[in-house]
């Protein structure tokens, strides 16, 4: 199962406190393949080294580097989907370039690609996503 996450997402399974941290969990159990590009590993960069730390950000970003279930895609198109927030594409040009099956977010900016008909991406909640990979 390959999956594509958003930023927010990222940032809030980063400490062990969280209520969200199952996400690192499952991902370091290797539950499912983590999708990433050269712009959301850039995005995570910036977000956490602004939320937590510079360091924070090298320490995830080296775990992401190395881990065995992640796979780096370069987007080979640009959809331009979500309008209100055009930094989030990134998001779904690398799903639709990987194939996918789930895009996880917690932005109300992705709702807009529940009705998009063509491509069809899976959006889920943090929620959702957590109940499917441990339905498996």
């Amino acid at each position: 199962m390959k999956a594509v996450i958003d930023t927010n997402c990222l940032v809030s399974s980063i400490s062990p406190r969280s209520p969200h941290y199952w996400l690192y969990e499952a991902f370091k159990s290797e539950l499912f393949d983590w999708v990433v590009s050269n712009e959301i590993l850039i995005e995570y960069e910036e977000i956490i080294s602004s939320r937590y730390s510079p360091k924070a950000a090298n320490l995830v970003l080296s775990i992401i580097m190395v881990a065995p279930n992640v796979i780096f895609q370069s987007p080979y198109y640009h959809w331009q989907l979500i309008q209100n927030d055009p930094e989030d594409n990134k998001f779904v040009d690398t799903y639709v370039s990987a194939g996918a099956d789930y895009l996880v977010t917690q932005d109300s900016d992705f709702n807009i690609l529940k009705s998009t008909e063509f491509p069809i991406i899976k959006v889920l909640s943090l929620r959702e996503f957590k109940e499917i990979i441990f339905s498996r």
